[in-house]
């Protein structure tokens, strides 16, 4: 893509009334803007973004289920027939069709999931059974805060488990607590598992992944042992019931909780020389809650010996929310430094003089070569100074940058430098291509 071409409004001064780094650096950016309060549009570079992060989260959920989509309008009758709706709170945004039926935007799918399943499953032979979607959601928020990490709207991965008995929603528990580390590790980041609190959707077994990061909204404690636990382990497999439990014994068998669930005498047993604190951000969140809307939805189905209540458990993911908290964790004074996996564009190409023939000429070979075989590249081909492209590649965070000016072609090479680490290396044009294009 030619930065030219493109709508990307970059800010040249830091956005005021934003007060962590992933709302400053996304306004910053060009990712988003605000279209009300906690409510944002997602621009071009910041679209591309969010697309990979789902990509990833899609492809590891394809492996424990199967994908489909709800509505985001959901009648108010489900609600009630759970007993939720009136316990939810004000974050429910409530409204009514011109025929005077109560509706709401779904801030959550337990209970719309739980009557499709009642309404086509009859037998225990059509279990176990993991369905998930990947769908914008809608929470009013009383005071919405940092940009995409406590917005109204946002987007969301919710997968929903059926099983016979608790033994097998246990495995399904597993299964998914696996996908996720897999998720994470995939995206560049790792997210502990943390006992959590089950909240409004309710349960007996609940963890959330938590991003360590200076700004996280929560206060976490946890065992430094954890750190030794190979949480990511690979050849580990989907089907095998005892080791996924050996994985979950070792991944949440250790001290780690958020201060919603922090306790001071099981903290306390903790030797003092791994206890570590900090600040956390939830990324994702799973739930076993059993019979708890199958049983108040009249979900059952034909067993050998009679009617079975099936067991229920709900995995949710913050898809957009991860765009922010991926920044919070990987910034730097200079801008985002995105894992290469989720960044909007590989390799940024700029040009240091669009005055100089020779230089736009290379410049515009590099980036031939590197669209032609598919390395998404964005080509600062700009009438603009060479420091000021430079700058906008830095804040945008690509994991690299081929910098093109006269005094290297003179000498026949390209500066190639990596975001991340900051490490600068001269190539010859055709080696900076076949670095990426190979």
């Amino acid at each position: 893509m030619r930065l030219s071409r493109s709508f990307l409004p970059v800010l040249k001064e830091s956005p005021s009334g934003a007060e962590v780094a992933s709302h400053k650096l996304m306004l910053q950016a060009g990712l988003i803007r605000q279209t009300s309060a906690g409510i944002y549009a997602w621009l071009p570079l910041g679209i591309r973004v969010l697309r990979k992060i789902e990509q990833i989260v899609r492809e590891e959920q394809d492996k424990v289920g199967q994908e489909m989509l709800m509505p985001t309008i959901q009648p108010a009758d489900l609600w009630k027939e759970s007993g939720r709706y009136d316990a939810y709170g004000p974050e429910m945004l409530r409204i009514e069709d011109r025929h005077g039926r109560e509706m709401l935007y779904g801030p959550t799918n337990e209970d719309m999931i739980t009557a499709l399943f009642r309404d086509d499953v009859k037998s225990y032979r059509e279990l176990p059974r993991m369905l998930y979607h990947i769908q914008w959601k809608f929470r009013d928020e009383v005071r919405p805060r940092f940009g995409v990490m406590r917005g109204r709207e946002f987007l969301m991965k919710d997968a929903y488990s059926f099983d016979l008995d608790e033994a097998g929603a246990k495995v399904s528990y597993y299964r998914q607590l696996l996908a996720y580390l897999r998720t994470f590790k995939r995206m560049g980041i790792k997210a502990v598992p943390m006992q959590a609190d089950s909240g409004p959707i309710g349960g007996k077994l609940s963890h959330e992944f938590v991003v360590l990061a200076p700004s996280g909204e929560s206060e976490v404690f946890y065992d430094g042992k954890i750190e030794e636990v190979d949480l990511e382990r690979e050849g580990l497999s989907y089907d095998d019931a005892e080791a996924l439990e050996t994985l979950f014994k070792e991944a949440t068998g250790v001290y780690a909780r958020t201060d919603e669930t922090h306790e001071e005498q099981y903290w306390a047993e903790v030797p003092a020389d791994r206890q570590r604190t900090g600040r956390g951000i939830e990324v994702g969140h799973i739930f076993y809650f059993g019979e708890k809307y199958s049983q108040a939805m009249g979900l059952k189905v034909s067993g050998p010996n009679g009617e079975i209540v099936p067991m229920m458990g709900s995995y949710g993911i913050g898809v957009s929310r991860l765009v922010g908290a991926i920044i919070e964790a990987s910034h730097d004074d200079n801008g985002i430094v995105w894992p290469e996996a989720v960044a909007p564009f590989t390799v940024g190409v700029v040009t240091m003089r669009a005055d100089d023939e020779a230089t736009v000429a290379a410049a515009d070979d590099i980036y031939k070569a590197l669209t032609d075989a598919g390395v998404e590249t964005l080509y600062d081909d700009r009438d603009e100074r060479g420091g000021v492209k430079l700058g906008g590649m830095d804040l945008m965070g690509l994991p690299w940058q081929i910098v093109i000016g006269p005094r290297g072609l003179k000498d026949g090479v390209v500066e190639v430098k990596s975001r991340k680490t900051g490490e600068r290396h001269e190539l010859t044009v055709q080696d900076a291509i076949a670095k990426f294009a190979s």
